[in-house]
Parts: structure tokens; C-alpha cells; sequence
């Protein structure tokens, strides 16, 4: 199963590619199904494409939901475990 995915552009390179961040990820991907995308939206990704540009709120909120999903899916990696990986103690 793939799932798509909020993330930044944080580049554009040309009208068709842009660069794009999520935490430490980052990836070129196409844009060109966008209509004027800008530095700075947040657009989900699929398969390498930008398929729709998000609201600052409703992509923050989509990743909350990703961050639940790993939770839920790892429960031992809890919130005390991230930070003590990170060295946040």
C-alpha cells in the first residue's frame, strides 16, 4: 500500500520540479500537475507527483495523523523514547 504524503516545497527548480521536505526527508518531485505552486505550500505527494496543494492548518493536522499512525504502529517508540534518542532529556 503507498500512501501520500504531506510536505514542503521548499524549492522550485522550474515549472516542473520542485524540492520538497518533511522532517529530515528530502526529495525532488514533479509539479507540474499543480496550478501555481509557490515556496513554502504544502502539497501531498504521491508516486514522485504533487497531487494537491494544502492549507497550512489541514497539512499540519495530516501529519499529527501520521505521527499517531507510528505511534500506534510502534507503540514502544513513545514520546519519552524520541526524545531520549534525540538526546532531549
Amino acid at each position: 500500500m503507498c500512501l501520500a504524503t504531506p510536505m514542503e516545497i521548499i524549492n522550485i527548480k522550474n515549472k516542473t520540479t520542485a524540492t520538497v521536505k518533511q522532517s529530515n526527508v528530502k526529495a525532488d518531485i514533479d509539479i507540474s500537475l499543480l496550478e501555481n505552486p509557490k515556496e513554502g505550500d504544502y502539497v501531498i505527494v504521491h508516486a514522485g507527483f504533487a497531487i494537491e496543494i494544502l492549507d497550512y492548518t489541514e497539512a499540519q493536522e495530516r501529519l499529527k495523523l501520521f505521527t499517531k499512525l507510528a505511534e500506534i504502529k510502534n507503540p514502544a517508540r513513545n514520546a519519552y523514547t524520541r526524545s531520549a534518542d534525540n538526546g532531549d532529556n
